[in-house]
């Protein structure tokens, strides 16, 4: 089967990107032919102001070329993963236009959402959800903290909900859990046309052994990743290791707050693979995040590993993990249920036995290449009709080798 891949990369590279990327070499090493039209973000340093948002709502370099592609190609479904804002609603026209089937990964909240977390000021905010024009985000400048350029955001929501872009130009839209399609039909999505497909993790990382005794944060250094939750919870933990891997702008008050807990660890970055084995070292790994969360790359790279995840009970973190069987739910926000829920995991030795056993198991079964090229094949069926080059054990063998 042949696919375009449409993809606009972002400045910093993020879970949205690497599943693109995961996604791609899924395909092409099943030995489906993939076709690429991507750009980055970085492009936009090069523009002004007025351009920049002009294309935000509608690229016409992005419109034109796209169409010379598929006229060239002649794909048979073009699936787009992020096309804000540099590639803009346009290149959707441009697959219509060439009578190319369509499918939309929704990996973010940014159509019902100006800042596309659901989340302003610490706080989840559904304002904005089903409103004609998102005002409150434009008051709040939830977008970059710039009314001006929340107004550039909000206009192109405006203007593509009433050119009904999303009914007319997209045949399938998938998003990562159950949870994020609700939301996407509370915003006027068509839910008869919302499929889920969760990540995959692949290569197969192995299993970890958790012999550290401690727990691990891996993740973005940003306010609505529950990082202030963490710190205030480990401050009653204070026999229990924590490592504090990533980067991003809360890193020096993470590292200066993490300086004073003498069990506390910031990493700052690592390579995935040293992510990934510090996972599994650990006996587990909290995501604290108080935004809701699309999917969670996090939760299910653990799972991978055998590691438990403690998460707030909160969108796609609740519906992830299965409480007490591969993790345990505390209150958002709530450092000291995140601390009791920690002290019972690690007490609890039988049972964290258990949990690291269902982990493991639960990704063999849904997280896997093998499970998510599933997943793509009944979303590219249910687009145009037509089913993608057989997954086998031999492409299995050879799936993400060069990663």
């Amino acid at each position: 089967m042949k696919i375009l891949v449409c993809h606009s990369y972002y400045r910093s590279v993020g879970g949205e990107d690497l599943s693109f990327d995961d996604e791609v070499r899924l395909l092409e090493q099943a030995g489906n032919d993939v076709v690429r039209f991507v750009r980055h973000n970085d492009e936009l340093r090069d523009l002004g102001a007025w351009t920049a948002a002009s294309r935000t709502l509608w690229n016409r370099t992005a419109y034109s070329e796209l169409r010379a592609v598929l006229r060239r190609e002649r794909p048979d479904v073009m699936h787009c993963t992020n096309t804000f804002p540099l590639l803009s609603p346009s290149v959707l026209y441009a697959g219509r236009a060439e009578q190319v089937p369509i499918v939309q990964a929704v990996r973010n909240y940014r159509m019902l959402c100006l800042n596309s977390f659901l989340c302003r000021d610490g706080r989840i905010c559904e304002s904005c959800i089903g409103a004609s024009v998102p005002w409150a985000g434009i008051r709040h400048a939830c977008y970059r903290d710039s009314r001006a350029a929340s107004a550039v955001v909000a206009a192109s929501q405006v203007v593509h909900r009433w050119l009904r872009t999303w009914d007319r130009q997209v045949d399938v839209f998938f998003t990562l859990t159950k949870f994020a399609r609700e939301k996407l039909a509370e915003g006027g999505f068509p839910i008869d046309r919302i499929e889920v497909k969760p990540n995959l993790v692949a290569p197969d990382p192995g299993i970890g052994l958790g012999e550290s005794g401690g727990a691990v944060f891996a993740g973005r250094l940003s306010s609505e990743k529950g990082l202030r939750t963490l710190l205030d919870a480990w401050r009653n933990l204070p026999d229990i290791p924590l490592r504090i891997i990533g980067e991003g702008p809360l890193e020096r008050q993470v590292d200066r707050e993490a300086s004073e807990l003498p069990n506390v660890t910031y990493v700052g970055y690592l390579p995935k693979e040293r992510v990934l084995d510090a996972m599994g070292d650990a006996s587990l790994v909290i995501v604290p995040s108080i935004w809701y969360e699309t999917f969670g790359r996090t939760i299910i790279e653990a799972f991978a590993k055998g590691t438990p995840v403690i998460a707030s009970r909160l969108g796609a973190m609740s519906e992830l993990i299965e409480e007490g069987r591969t993790g345990r739910l505390f209150r958002p926000g709530d450092a000291s249920d995140l601390s009791r829920q920690v002290r019972a995991a690690i007490d609890d030795r039988a049972t964290l036995a258990s949990m690291r056993r269902a982990a493991r198991t639960t990704y063999e079964r849904d997280y896997t290449a093998a499970a998510n090229y599933a997943h793509l094949d009944r979303i590219y069926r249910k687009a145009c009709g037509k089913s993608l080059v057989p997954y086998s054990d031999s492409a299995a063998q050879v799936l993400f080798e060069s990663k």
